[in-house]
């Protein structure tokens, strides 16, 4: 199972702006050289891991109905597969149960929360940060988009009320696709950990999303446990130069 990866050069770092729309908070992060694959992980190649067979005319679709703790586990697996060094270790916090609700509060954690810690340092792979997503997903340009978006994504104009195949839509400048559009990605940072907790942050927009919503600099979160039918995840590995 070939990933087919492309190398984003930084020089020793650069500093990458970034913009919180809801709260108007601005910030910038220093994004290191990284590998980031040419699009997201799609259901043949999860199935392949797996030893499972996938009929052929699904197999590049999009892996989806996938949580944020599942694509890290799939990142594990798929480094200790390649003999690379798992960028994470996992573990699970003890909590305490509630038998009077269902409803768990943004802040605490759920019964036996997962625990999980980056190894900023190991090769193996991984889920992208959100500023190495966006400075990917730009690849050099500078405005909302990388092109016009019915050359470039499948949302909620064109997609027909369905989801389709990777690689279908033009590529960004450095040969990624469908990083607008297509289906939403999962990055490895937590959105507001005082006001949502374990809350992810996911990019991109999706193929049911309206043309407003696949935009480079729209942010989203949902929980690390969700998995839906318009969001997936593309495999990332650090680079030591």
């Amino acid at each position: 199972m070939l990933i087919d990866m492309v190398r984003v050069r930084r020089g020793a770092t650069a500093a990458e702006a970034m913009v919180d729309r809801r709260t108007g908070r601005t910030w910038t992060v220093d994004v290191r050289t990284f590998d980031i694959a040419t699009t997201v992980v799609t259901l043949g190649q999860w199935n392949a891991l797996r030893g499972t067979e996938t009929d052929p005319s699904q197999a590049a679709f999009p892996k989806v109905d996938v949580s944020w703790r599942q694509a890290v586990a799939f990142c594990n697996e798929m480094s200790l597969r390649d003999r690379l060094e798992p960028a994470y270790t996992i573990t699970t916090i003890d909590a305490p149960t509630r038998s009077h609700a269902t409803w768990t509060p943004h802040d605490e954690p759920a019964p036996y929360e997962w625990g999980v810690t980056w190894d900023r340092e190991a090769n193996g792979y991984r889920l992208p940060t959100e500023a190495e997503w966006q400075v990917a997903c730009r690849a050099g340009s500078t405005g909302p988009r990388y092109g016009d978006l019915d050359e470039i994504a499948w949302y909620a104009d064109n997609s027909l009320g369905f989801m389709h195949p990777v690689a279908e839509k033009t590529p960004n400048a450095w040969g990624l696709f469908d990083t607008l559009g297509g289906v939403w990605e999962w990055c490895w940072d937590q959105y507001d950990a005082e006001a949502y907790g374990s809350y992810r942050i996911i990019r991109g927009g999706g193929w049911s999303d309206p043309h407003w919503g696949c935009r480079v600099g729209v942010r989203r979160k949902t929980n690390p446990e969700a998995a839906f039918d318009d969001l997936g995840f593309r495999l990332t590995r650090t680079i030591t130069e």
